[in-house]
């Protein structure tokens, strides 16, 4: 019984079908088709093959790859990490920098904070002899 199901799928695959394109103001026949549902099945699936391959080559081998969000050069993404540890280094050397000039200005100006000259009382520790 099987055998029959499948028979009919394959008829109904291989069934003839026809395609007209007609011209409505005058009924002419323009193009005439004939067609399976095999036939533009195989046409349909070979056709978004090479749709898919022509989107991924496209992708693959030009620059909009660099466009996919985590893909990058590994080499280009240490470059980055190196530039930015240096530009952070540069920083913290430009805020220290920028400090002891405005020290050195504060001591020109007079405008220095007089050290604290409290004296601190300490105990004395002695030795204990036992």
């Amino acid at each position: 019984m099987p055998l029959q199901g499948n028979n009919t799928s394959l008829k109904r695959l291989r069934s003839r079908y026809r395609l007209v394109v007609m011209n409505e103001d005058t009924y002419d026949e323009v193009v005439t088709f004939k067609l399976n549902r095999l036939s533009v099945y195989i046409v349909l699936s070979t056709l978004f093959v090479i749709l898919v391959g022509l989107t991924v080559a496209l992708i693959a081998f030009t620059p909009l790859k660099l466009y996919i969000p985590g893909y990058g050069e590994a080499q280009k993404s240490k470059q980055y990490e190196v530039l930015k540890m240096k530009a952070d280094s540069i920083e913290l050397n430009l805020i220290k920098k920028q400090q002891y000039i405005d020290d050195i200005e504060k001591v020109l100006k007079g405008n220095v904070i007089p050290p604290d000259t409290t004296t601190l009382k300490l105990k004395n520790f002695e030795k204990s002899s036992d």
